[in-house]
């Protein structure tokens, strides 16, 4: 995460709803003293009291699927929109380029899910993901036959991130002064991130 505090996010609902729309994140993890990166969609899982999870699966293919099992530290990253800021659009002297982005982080321990824990999680996931797509029918796995479904569950590996850490970036020039970052969102027109710059002031 960025260290300057100005773009600092610690809103839990803020984060949540985040990472719910920005549900492909990357993996980060050290598995047997070697760095591996994996990216999966995740389904949020917020238990209350009883914790936060992020649910994903990967291929048994993958290197650190093996690793599920055992269990490994990971943080998993979710990114938004970013856009390079020339020092132009400030109007103003002495600036530098930068970058505006968001994303969240979500640090914990991943364990193995269950068999069941697993099909569970692929029927929600699919109804996440439909859902993006109304008025389209929705999909569901009724619509595979049973053994196809289940020669295609035992590719996989489902796996639970235990959240001990949540905290975002949304470095949006909220350290600018209002006319230099109207002059930013100007340039940008219609990116994504002026959006986000809008609604950040």
């Amino acid at each position: 995460m960025h260290p300057a505090g100005a773009f600092h996010v610690e809103d839990r609902a803020r984060l949540l709803a985040f990472l719910a729309e920005h549900s492909f994140v990357t993996l980060c993890a050290s598995v047997g003293g070697r760095p591996f990166v994996v990216q999966a969609p995740v389904v949020v899982r917020d238990l209350g009291a009883d914790g936060l999870f992020l649910d994903f699966h990967l291929s048994r293919m993958n290197a650190v699927a093996r690793a599920v099992v055992t269990g490994f530290s990971a943080i998993a990253l979710a990114s938004g929109p970013h856009a390079y800021v020339s020092p132009d659009w400030y109007r103003t002297d002495d600036q530098v380029p930068t970058w505006n982005y968001v994303g969240v982080e979500a640090e914990g321990f991943v364990t193995p899910l269950s068999d069941a824990e697993t099909i569970q999680l692929l029927d929600d996931l699919s109804a996440q993901e439909e859902a993006r797509l109304a008025p389209k029918p929705v999909w569901t796995r009724d619509k595979m036959t049973p053994a196809r479904f289940d020669a295609l569950l035992r590719g996989i590996v489902g796996a639970r991130l235990h959240v001990e850490r949540l905290e975002g970036t949304f470095k949006l020039g909220q350290n600018k002064r209002e006319a230099e970052r109207a002059g930013v969102i100007a340039a940008l027109g219609d990116h994504p991130v002026a959006g986000w710059m809008r609604d950040e002031g």
